[in-house]
Order: structure tokens, then C-alpha cells, then sequence
């Protein structure tokens, strides 16, 4: 968990200054709306390198052991990140410096393509049968308690320094501060054991030497189902953590503070709830409360923006963890669904693909087809559209999907 929490602190610290300030200091010269459009477009890179860490990564995991992939995909995000702050803006470095941008940004994606199934797997594999869906959301508790952190980070930032100066070098500090982070996530993840289920394997010498082979040859149709399960939740996530702030503050116009306090209330929730609802699939299986998730996000992709647009700052951030806690509700026994789905010897490569491969289509584009639907149609009801069909596609592959939670792991 601490070890997500920070990989994904990074990610968000990028995702929140892409949505907030990063069209006016590396796309200065285009109107607002369009240079956001190009930050979302950075934001995407990440998101399209990740199934290429998914791969590497996975590969790796599968052959030489969970743990040492993730001391490595910790490492080569702290990295990324900390060169990022160090980064010229446009007015200094001209196009050089969003090019920079992209290249440090693919490397996130990377790094962060290879993390996620590693750090489930640790909760997975190490911990009692009987438990899975909980001890899973663990891991899942990342992206909430990172966005809560650089969220909060920034926020803070913002109300210590004037805009000037936020635009100036502010942005800067929290990228350089996960220098000291990703140096406690590795004295963390130093002291943690290969998982049991990892050294039988090695040990009965029967670890597989091409795993993403195996994974598209025998178990394709699991890999459908559990990276479609993942597409309506990514796109909600997307929504709530990046494009909530930009249709806040340059849309309704309203603070940057209100809108990084709404979503850092909502995180906060969300990273609470998300092991209470992977306890709960472990008690009345995966695909029922996954389900509930997918049903009750329907009619709030609806309400949430006739919400915001009411510009009164109690509804806002109802709105928003209001959708923060039916997000949990997926995300919760997400997990254990996905890495259930397939044997020990694949396990790794065959969740990394499924939740890379997805978030291309799902988080990684999201926020620019968000912004790109509201400039051409300027209206929200096209964004809630958006969003309920892919809701109705992970709602599809959680339909077909087995019930995994009384099954042996193997």
C-alpha cells in the first residue's frame, strides 16, 4: 500500500497540474480550452506507455519473482519524476520542454504499467484464501491515498504562494519532494518476502518462460473479461480526478482551491472505502458488488454535473464523493477479480495487461474526450453520455465473468 500510494503520488501530482496550470506553461500559445487539450494529451502518453510496461515488467515478474520488479518500477518513477521538476518551461526551452514533458511522462507509464499487478500480487499471494478481495484492496488503496496526497499537496501550495509564483517555481515542489517519498517506498518494499505461491513455483521449476505468450494463447477470453471489467471505472476516475478540476476552474470558474479541496475530501473517502467493498466481494462475491458499483454510476453521470453547475461549493464536493464512493464500490473488488482470473505462473503478465491495455481506452483518453466533447458540443449531457456507455461495457464483461471468490486461487 505504501508503496502504490507513493508510484501513483507521483502519477497524480502530474495528472492535477495537467488539468489546473500546465496549458500556460508548456502550451502558452494556444487559447485555454485548446491547451488543455494538449496537456490531456501528455496526461494520455502515461497511459499509452503503460501497456508496454505491462509487458516488460510482467514478463519479469512472472520469471524472476514480484519483489524485485517492484523495487524496480519504484526506482524508475521516482526518477521520472524528480526530472520533471527540474524541467524549462516554454518560454525558456520552446518546444524542447513539452517534448521533455512527454518523453519523462512516458517513462511514468511505464513504470507504473509494471507496478500495479506486482503490489496486488504481494497482498494476493502472501495473504489467507479466505481474505483475498480485502487483503487485495490494499494495493488498491494507491491511486486514492497518492491523489489524496499530491492533491493536498497542492492545494496546500497554492493557498501559501500567490498565483505568480505557483506559475513561476510552485509547481515545481511537489515533483521534487518525491524524491524523499520513493526513497521510504524502497526502504519499505526492502523489507518484504517473495510471495509463497512464487517460491513453490521456482521451486517445482515450473515458472514460465514466455508468460505473455501463454497469456494470449490460453487465456484470451479471461484477459477480455477482466480488462473490460476495468473500462467504466477507469473512465469515472478519469473524470472525477482530472477533468472535475479543469471544468471547475476553467469552465465554472470557480477557485482552484475549492476544486483541489473537493477531490481531496473525495479521495480521502474513496481510499476509506475501498477495503470495506473488497471485504464485502469476499463475503458476497466479486461480481455482485462490482455490479452495484456499475448500476449506481448511471444515473450520477447524469446528476454530477447538474450538481457542479449549481456552483454552490457543499454540492460540489457532495457531488464529487458521491462519485468517489461509487467508484470504491468497483475499485474496492477490483483487484482480486482481475488477478483471480488467471493461474500462478501467468498471473502477473495476465493482470498487467488487462488493466494496462484498458486504460488506454478508459483513463488514458478520457480526459480528452472529455474536453474535446464539450468544446464540440458544448454541452455535459455528451461527457454523462460518454460515461454511461462505458459503464454499460464493463457492466457487459462483469455479466459473462465467472464468480472467483469461493474458488482456490490456483
Amino acid at each position: 500500500m505504501v508503496g502504490t500510494t507513493l508510484e501513483y503520488f507521483d502519477f497524480a501530482v502530474y495528472n492535477s497540474l495537467a488539468a489546473i496550470i500546465f496549458n500556460r506553461i508548456f502550451f502558452p500559445t494556444f487559447d485555454p480550452l485548446s491547451g488543455t487539450i494538449l496537456a490531456f494529451a501528455t496526461f494520455a502518453v502515461g497511459y499509452l506507455a503503460r501497456p508496454l510496461g505491462g509487458i516488460l515488467f510482467g514478463r519479469l515478474g512472472d520469471i524472476h519473482g514480484r519483489r524485485l520488479v517492484l523495487m524496480a518500477t519504484l526506482m524508475l518513477m521516482g526518477v521520472s519524476t524528480v526530472l520533471m521538476g527540474a524541467l524549462p518551461t516554454y518560454t525558456v526551452a520552446g518546444i524542447i520542454s513539452p517534448m521533455l514533458l512527454v518523453i519523462l511522462r512516458f517513462v511514468q507509464g511505464a513504470a507504473l504499467g509494471g507496478e500495479w499487478a506486482g503490489a496486488v500480487l504481494l497482498s494476493l499471494e502472501h495473504g489467507a484464501p479466505e481474505h483475498r478481495g480485502r487483503n487485495a484492496s490494499w494495493a488498491q488503496m494507491g491511486p486514492a491515498l497518492g491523489t489524496l496526497l499530491a492533491t493536498g499537496l497542492i492545494a496546500l501550495i497554492s493557498v501559501t504562494l500567490s498565483a505568480e509564483a505557483f506559475q513561476s517555481w510552485g509547481w515545481r515542489v511537489p515533483f521534487l519532494l518525491s524524491a524523499a517519498l520513493v526513497a521510504f517506498g524502497l526502504w519499505i518494499r526492502n523489507g518484504v518476502d517473495e510471495t509463497p505461491l512464487f517460491l513453490a513455483l521456482r521451486a517445482r521449476r515450473s515458472v514460465v518462460g514466455s508468460p505473455i505468450a501463454e497469456v494470449l494463447r490460453h487465456y484470451w477470453r479471461r484477459l477480455l473479461i477482466a480488462g473490460g471489467a476495468r473500462i467504466g471505472a477507469d473512465v469515472l476516475y478519469s473524470l472525477l480526478i482530472v477533468f472535475t478540476l479543469t471544468y471547475l476552474t476553467t469552465v465554472l470558474h470557480q477557485s482552484r482551491t475549492l476544486a483541489l479541496t473537493a477531490v481531496s475530501i473525495g479521495g480521502a473517502c474513496n481510499a476509506a472505502a475501498i477495503p470495506c467493498f473488497g471485504a464485502l466481494s469476499d463475503r458476497y462475491g466479486r461480481r455482485p458488488v462490482y455490479a452495484c458499483g456499475l448500476l449506481l454510476a448511471m444515473p450520477w453521470a447524469f446528476a454530477y454535473f447538474r450538481m457542479l453547475d449549481r456552483q454552490d461549493s457543499l454540492l460540489i464536493v457532495l457531488a464529487v464523493t458521491a462519485g468517489f464512493l461509487i467508484h470504491a464500490m468497483m475499485y474496492g473488488p477490483q483487484a482480486a477479480f482481475i488477478t483471480e482470473q488467471f493461474p500462478t505462473r501467468v498471473r502477473y503478465a495476465g493482470s498487467s495487461l488487462a488493466y494496462t491495455l484498458v486504460g488506454i481506452v478508459g483513463g488514458g483518453l478520457a480526459p480528452v474526450m472529455f474536453a474535446t466533447i464539450l468544446r464540440a458540443y458544448g454541452t455535459t449531457l455528451a461527457i454523462s453520455a460518454y460515461l454511461t456507455a462505458a459503464l454499460c461495457l464493463s457492466s457487459a464483461a462483469v455479466l459473462v465473468a465467472r464468480e472467483t471468490s469461493h474458488l482456490p486461487l490456483e
